[in-house]
């Protein structure tokens, strides 16, 4: 998708409607590798994201999860290894691409999502700003459609209009993290990395998000990739599931196939220290 059709949609707030089954995955990765000295970040993971699926990845702490995407976000360059991303019917090696065509590419079609919202906002900012400044990013200029989108993006995400111009500091940590929410999706981004969505939040509002998350998903047609802990999570928004344990994949599968009928031993301990609790 071009920057000029991801800004329309973006300025004009639509969603996008799936087509036909394609026959080439949105994202592709090949034997992702990345070591810190002796110690594994991640060895040699690979899968397939299609357009609209959502990839959940959990394990433990040190499991390698984070590493994992933060080299498929290029927030960390792997050791070995490729992230092919489709652009324009072809797959790309986004790890080759021009750092120009990677900074846009961030702009446009991916987004990311962080655990501690303060990361991804610009908290001198005001709410309005925040969403309106990727929008100019992508070469949105005139101010009344870019406050519009603002304002429907902070609907969207449960925001009243009255607090567009108030900073994200003025904001509960629901609110700062539903405001990186708004400000990553007003472009119409094709694949969303979130980084632990919900963690740190209270229990109610946790549930309050993920029903906001679960919802923008199926009605944009996005993919995700979700790194997280927490087996709720992944349960409630992702259609298949990595498990990860010491930097490598030890189980994948569709969602509830591998929560309901873990097959490796490390999965079974995750999975029944969930029950126990």
């Amino acid at each position: 998708m071009s920057g000029a059709s991801v800004l329309q949609d973006a300025c004009q707030g639509s969603s996008k409607t799936l087509g036909p089954a394609p026959d080439t995955p949105l994202l592709r990765v090949d034997r992702l590798t990345k070591r810190y000295g002796a110690r594994i970040g991640c060895a040699e993971v690979s899968f397939e994201l299609w357009p609209g699926e959502v990839m959940g990845v959990v394990g433990e702490s040190g499991s390698g999860k984070s590493t994992l995407l933060g080299c498929l976000a290029g927030h960390l360059a792997p050791d070995a290894g490729r992230v092919l991303f489709e652009m324009e019917g072809r797959l790309a090696d986004t790890l080759a691409l021009p750092e120009p065509a990677r900074r846009r590419l961030a702009r446009t079609d991916w987004a990311f999502v962080h655990q501690h919202a303060r990361d991804g906002l610009r908290m001198n900012v005001s709410a309005g700003g925040n969403v309106g400044e990727r929008l100019m990013g992508v070469g949105a200029r005139h101010y009344g459609r870019i406050r519009d989108a603002a304002l429907d993006w902070l609907g969207r995400v449960e925001i009243g209009a009255d607090r567009i111009d108030d900073r994200p500091a003025q904001f509960s940590g629901g609110m700062q993290q539903r405001l990186q929410i708004a400000r990553n999706l007003v472009t119409g981004p094709r694949l969303v990395f979130m980084d632990e969505p919900t963690g740190g939040l209270d229990v109610s509002v946790q549930a309050r998000l993920l029903d906001l998350l679960r919802g923008l998903v199926r009605e944009m047609g996005l993919s995700a990739v979700i790194v997280t802990h927490d087996l709720a999570v992944v349960r409630l928004l992702a259609d298949r599931l990595m498990v990860m344990k010491d930097g490598r994949v030890v189980e994948q599968g569709l969602t509830d196939q591998v929560l309901d009928d873990p097959q490796h031993g490390y999965t079974q301990l995750l999975v029944s220290s969930v029950l126990q609790a």
